[in-house]
């Protein structure tokens, strides 16, 4: 028979007294992680005398909050409370080791006001969860505020015949001597490369990734807060980190969207980037193939200093021919490169065959529920790419014919005809879910697409890019950018003597933007063009997303706000746009000068929404795309 277990009295789990208060500076300004959005502001708490030694700017300690106890930061330590009454005190110290400094807990209060966001939200991304363990391996002293000189921003655009990451060691070597540098890169790939670049020039970086673990990644975020590393190289969250003696900062590839926090309130590196660097004096680096359409525009108005390399490229067009992947007179070409080393080919999708049409009448395949026929991989059967049924025999619905036609060509459709084309060479592919990082440096056809090139040793004898109008002709607002940059990173793959193979009509202005490594006259074009049209960023905008259900009538009180003048008289609003089955979006811009303005309107809206117990819009203040 089984013991029953005996009660437990609620006066054994009742919490010990505090104790007298602290002599001196007896209260603290806490952050406190509250979970409810409008609860963003800071509280004060009294520090029991006990604690006192231990309570100071940058600390975590456990605090009651409502009926629970819950963490927060120590911002300040006062001598009298904002506000009269009793207060609760700290419950304790959950490490004596501060993970902030004043400085980066009043940037990221800065940060939190441009995004419209509860500040704890930024400090998930910017502070690496605690590790009891580590924290015994560094002492408690407060660390020293970083001491930047001058706030300069420049961008470098990278040249072409030398790897990227490469490149890097010549910044970082030049701003060395002022004091710590922290370089942010899209994603852990470039970390690693440029660690790599680095560590060859004997030079000793700290990377700073969330990809690693919990304990490397806390550890490495107090190293490079309280220790002596000079170099520290991380992914976007890293642009927080308060570094000691921090003087410059390096955005490589910035108009990469791995820079863009997919989680709320979606901020970007770049604009975090820029903030930090006015309001703590700090030299900011922007470097990139093409900058992005932002940086264009801040360049355009000598706000951030352009520093082009001057390179001349070896440049051939060919007009696309209807129908064949690679056009006849390119083949040429194509066989001189394989006999020096190997040919890198991008082609613009993955899979086998995206598209399938009749070859005599050219309709469309569809399925009986309306999704489009796709073929998978070479002698299979198509299939509906929505309800996954199989057409062992297909035939067109329209004349009735059986003969395929794959408009959509995939990277091993593609491998198919250019293997077809050039015999007795290898084939290598490097895409989904096989990605090669490095090849051999000997003749071979190389097909990878967007992001996953790999690198060669000496550059590509010839880089070939596929059907490269259809880079271009996207309707996201940000497809212009992609593809040049997408161009000029590929372009920069090939060795010095290397040429670059364009399937795209020689009219085309990028042909120019290539041979002579200058991509101003585009950028100038597009930047005008969105002025035209309004569009960012020569305007500041604002994307609400919201249940179906509310969202007219949030677009109809937005345009009555205006019109009665309680949000910015310059506001043009657009939707609601439907943008799944049950949810629609709201697209507000504003004039530059107009933006705080909007920020606020937006955050008091979620605000009131937050106090009203209402569900909260999905937020997202300067969007990577609209």
């Amino acid at each position: 028979m089984a013991t029953p277990k005996l009660f437990r009295l609620k006066a054994e789990v009742a919490p010990a007294s505090s104790g007298p208060r602290a002599s001196v500076l007896p209260y603290a300004r806490v952050r406190v992680d509250t979970g409810v959005f409008h609860l963003d502001q800071l509280y004060d708490y009294q520090i029991p005398e006990k604690l006192t030694g231990f309570v100071r700017v940058g600390v975590r300690v456990q605090i009651p909050f409502g009926n629970r106890e819950t963490e927060g930061i120590v911002v300040d330590r006062v001598i009298a409370p904002e506000r009269a009454g009793d207060l609760k005190s700290i419950t304790k110290v959950l490490s004596v080791v501060p993970i902030a400094t004043t400085q980066s807990l009043q940037f990221i209060d800065l940060v939190a006001q441009h995004f419209a966001c509860n500040p704890w939200d930024l400090i998930r991304s910017a502070i690496p969860p605690r590790v009891a363990s580590v924290d015994k391996d560094f002492l408690s002293g407060e660390p020293e505020p970083q001491k930047g000189s001058k706030g300069a921003v420049e961008f470098h655009t990278l040249a072409p015949f030398l790897q990227a990451h490469e490149q890097l060691v010549l910044l970082v070597t030049a701003n060395q001597k002022a004091g710590s540098i922290l370089i942010v890169a899209p994603d852990e790939k470039d970390v690693d490369l440029v660690i790599a670049s680095l560590r060859s020039a004997s030079l000793s970086p700290l990377k700073l990734t969330a990809a690693m673990t919990r304990e490397e990644r806390y550890r490495n975020y107090l190293l490079a807060m309280h220790g002596s590393h000079s170099i520290v190289v991380g992914t976007r969250s890293a642009i927080f980190a308060p570094i000691k003696n921090l003087a410059t900062m390096i955005v490589h590839k910035e108009s990469s969207h791995d820079h863009y926090e997919l989680r709320s309130p979606g901020w970007n590196t770049r604009t975090v980037a820029l903030l930090r660097s006015e309001s703590q004096s700090l030299k900011l680096v922007l470097t990139g193939f093409s900058p992005s359409i932002e940086v264009s525009q801040l360049i355009d108005e000598r706000q951030v200093k352009y520093l082009n390399s001057k390179e001349n490229v070896n440049v051939k067009a060919f007009t696309p021919s209807e129908g064949a992947l690679l056009p006849g007179r390119i083949f040429g070409d194509i066989k001189k490169a394989l006999a020096l080393g190997p040919v890198l080919f991008i082609a613009p999708r993955k899979g086998y065959g995206n598209a399938l049409l009749c070859a005599h009448c050219r309709n469309v395949a569809c399925c009986d529920c309306g999704g489009r026929l796709s073929v998978t991989a070479k002698g299979k059967a198509p299939s509906c790419v929505h309800c996954g049924k199989a057409f062992q025999e297909w035939k067109c619905s329209f004349c009735n014919r059986d003969k395929q036609y794959l408009a959509g060509r995939g990277i091993e459709r593609a491998a198919e005809e250019i293997s077809r084309a050039f015999p007795n060479f290898p084939v290598v592919i490097s895409a989904g879910d096989v990605i090669k990082d490095r090849i051999d440096p000997k003749p071979s056809l190389v097909l990878a697409t967007t992001g996953a090139q790999p690198q060669v040793e000496g550059g590509y004898a010839a880089v070939v890019i596929l059907d490269g109008l259809r880079f271009f002709a996207h309707t996201d607002l940000r497809t212009q950018e992609r593809a040049r940059e997408l161009f000029l990173e590929t372009a920069s793959l090939i060795s010095p003597k290397g040429f670059v193979l364009l399937v795209i009509d020689d009219s085309h202005p990028i042909v120019s933007a290539i041979s002579r490594w200058n991509i101003a006259p585009l950028l100038k074009r597009e930047l005008s063009e969105r002025s035209e049209l309004c569009l960012p960023p020569s305007v500041f905008s604002v994307v609400l997303v919201m249940d179906q259900s509310i969202g007219a009538q949030i677009t109809n009180g937005l345009k009555k706000s205006a019109l009665e003048g309680r949000i910015p008289q310059s506001s043009r609003i657009y939707g609601p746009t439907e943008i799944s089955k049950d949810k629609v979006k709201i697209v507000i811009h504003v004039d530059k000068k107009d933006a705080p303005a909007l920020t606020n309107t937006v955050y008091e809206l979620q605000r009131r929404r937050s106090i009203a117990k209402k569900e909260l819009f999905t937020l997202r203040v300067e969007p990577y795309s609209l």
